[in-house]
């Protein structure tokens, strides 16, 4: 049998790049102390740091699937590449400040730094089930998606398990032998690679289309409205009659709940579900890995470049264009059958031939099952170029490793010094230290391929929990974990409000209810022992993070910045965006050439990247302390920690 040129290509490159991988080893070698394995050291570098952050907020979802729900659900859900800026915002607000006290008092863990603070274990223990319940089903996610990729492109060779679970083999190795500094150079490549390889499939996509302009007539016949039914002609209307490809179906919609009688109307994607999303994934900086990486630091100096330029700049660019190039492009490639039965003039049919030449044709015809869509743009290049096909899957599976070998790294630290040092083996040495890390990043993968080989269904309800428990850890209380539950698919199956109530997304009704039982108990339980023992977190770092008397006057001017950006760009005022620049039904009226909501959505994307500089350099709150901070210990486990055991 004659094996496809593309397939050959394809494991040259995954060759190429697992070998890469075993930068790994260079890392173990280097490993002495339990500090070098689990946060590098705090060594991690500039360059290093501002690459390899990326790649662990930008997964393989990024790659896979971002794409792909703005094909389903149109511009309407495009708002959510504003998490190019949402996620790093996370990072302005608290990395500066953990790095300041993981320098100070030695600490690995978040765990650590918060029952050291709330002098309770209890707290460690509910920061290590969030990092778990985390890292499992996101990394189970990934591990998923690399074998369906690579099962699509090898034309079925591959088996979808088979290939998930081999895929895994390298990542496991060069994770657990090297440890966080293994994992931080490694995926300083994979940045480049997920950056990089979004755009070139943007750009194949534009090209199959024949050009831009006729990328908008197309989308002028898809969000075309009928005028004698005044319904869309493809997908929903919302609300105001628009097509909901190109409109957001208003502000709220009160009663509305996914999986209920009383569905949100024209798509669930209103102001206030979008912005209630971006508190879900600012959850990915605020989650526990993000905290090791911010201890892991030689000092705070890459964290404002990497959430301004490379984050907020950088990925938002390409997330603004090329994925929606992706998205609504694969509307005019012959992905929607309905479209195209419409308008054949409009439509260069590709993807139905793609179909066919891997025996699959029902699997990407109609919006609401686009599985298919990014391994189908990329299969396109098989004839015409199939060594780029080998650079893209290798492209698409970096991006998926990237998040997982974090997590993997980071969730294993926390099992090793928060549970096992902690309530096991107090005096763990530091081979002991590293060898149950090992083992943690191991029985972390394997149980996330067990969930994923078991039921793919249950780990995306899983998933959805993951980034939603995340940012709970902005106040860290169980009772938004219990919220974020009771309103996903998990728990709201058995209730009847159903999923993501009042088009509120579980992220929101999880942070509502932590915000107000964290101000109820705390105006209500002040102990003055506590207060003061809190305090000398706080006076450390009002002093060495503290603004300088001249940029106290700008404080009011932040909050008005960032509260206009939060409503009018990802939140409820962003429904303006739907009609200001032309009328969404009316091609003719659109000022840029382009629907209105896509041109507020770069509107405001430009005015978020000027929010993320002021805060970060203008504010400080990225920038490093004029004053040194000199470490007391380089380690928590040199201060006798004054925390009551659970009994």
């Amino acid at each position: 049998m004659e094996v496809d040129a593309k397939i050959i290509w394809l494991f040259v490159f995954v060759a190429l790049y697992w070998a890469y991988c075993f930068w790994g080893i260079k890392g173990a070698l280097t490993a002495r102390t339990a500090s070098d394995y689990f946060v590098a050291g705090r060594q991690i570098s500039l360059w290093v740091f501002i690459l390899a952050a990326t790649a662990t907020s930008f997964s393989g979802w990024t790659f896979m699937g971002h794409p792909e729900l703005i094909y389903r659900d149109g511009f309407q859900y495009a708002y959510a590449s504003f998490y190019a800026i949402a996620i790093p915002f996370t990072g302005v607000m608290f990395l500066k400040r953990q790095w300041m006290l993981g320098k100070r008092f030695g600490f690995i863990t978040p765990g650590e730094m918060m029952a050291y603070y709330f002098k309770s274990d209890t707290v460690r223990l509910l920061v290590v089930l969030v990092a778990l319940v985390f890292s499992i089903p996101y990394l189970g996610i990934q591990l998923r998606a690399s074998g369906f990729l690579f099962n699509v492109l090898t034309d079925g060779l591959l088996e979808v398990e088979a290939g998930m679970w081999l895929l895994s083999v390298v990542v496991i190795i060069y994770v657990a032998s090297g440890g966080l500094r293994a994992v931080a150079y490694v995926d300083s490549a994979q940045a480049i690679l997920l950056s990089g390889g979004i755009m070139i499939i943007g750009i194949i996509a534009i090209n199959a289309i024949e050009g831009f302009g006729q990328f908008t007539q197309g989308l002028a016949a898809l969000t075309a409205i009928d005028l004698e039914t005044g319904k869309a002609a493809f997908g929903e209307t919302t609300p105001d009659g628009y097509s909901a490809y190109v409109a957001i179906p208003g502000m709220i919609q009160y009663g509305a709940g996914l999986g209920t009688d009383s569905a949100p109307v024209g798509g669930a994607w209103t102001g206030i579900m979008i912005l209630t999303y971006m508190f879900a994934l600012m959850g990915i900086q605020s989650a526990p890995a993000f905290s090791m990486w911010a201890f892991g630091n030689k000092s705070p100096e890459p964290f404002a470049p990497q959430q301004v330029w490379a984050s907020s700049a950088g990925i938002g660019f390409i997330l603004m264009v090329f994925a929606a190039l992706q998205g609504i492009g694969a509307h005019f490639l012959g992905a929607d059958s309905a479209f195209m039965a419409a308008h054949p003039e409009l439509v260069n049919p590709v993807m139905v031939e793609v179909l066919q030449k891997i025996g699959a044709d029902d699997l990407l015809h109609s919006p609401s099952n686009p599985d298919m869509l990014v391994p189908q743009l990329v299969y396109l290049m098989s004839d015409l170029a199939p060594w780029l096909v080998g650079i893209l899957a290798v492209c698409a599976l970096a991006a998926m490793q990237s998040t997982g070998a974090a997590y993997m790294s980071t969730a294993g630290g926390m099992l090793t010094r928060d549970l096992i040092k902690r309530f096991i083996i107090p005096n763990a040495s530091h081979i002991q230290q590293k060898f149950f890390g090992r083992l943690g990043v191991v029985a972390i993968v394997l149980t996330a391929l067990v969930f994923a080989t078991a039921s793919n269904d249950a780990l995306v309800l899983l998933g959805g929990l993951a980034v939603a428990y995340g940012f709970q850890m902005w106040p860290a209380l169980i009772a938004g974990l219990i919220a974020v539950t009771l309103t996903e698919n998990i728990g709201a199956q058995y209730m009847p409000w159903g999923r993501w109530p009042m088009t509120i997304h579980s992220a929101g009704w999880g942070i509502f209810l932590n915000l107000g039982l964290a101000i109820l108990v705390s105006a209500v339980t002040q102990n003055a022992d506590e207060h003061r023992h809190r305090m000398t977190f706080h006076n450390f770092l009002r002093q060495h993070a503290g603004l300088s008397a001249s940029k106290k006057g700008l404080v009011p001017i932040a909050w008005i910045i960032t509260i206009t950006w939060f409503f009018f760009g990802i939140g409820p005022g962003a429904v303006i965006g739907n009609w200001i620049f032309g009328d969404p039904a009316d091609a003719a009226t659109w000022l840029f050439g382009i629907p209105s909501i896509w041109a507020w959505q770069l509107l405001w994307w430009v005015l978020g990247i000027f929010m993320m500089w002021f805060l970060a350099y203008k504010m400080e709150l990225s920038t490093v302390p004029e004053e040194e901070i000199h470490a007391l210990h380089e380690d928590i486990d040199d201060i006798q920690m004054d925390i009551d055991r659970p009994s």
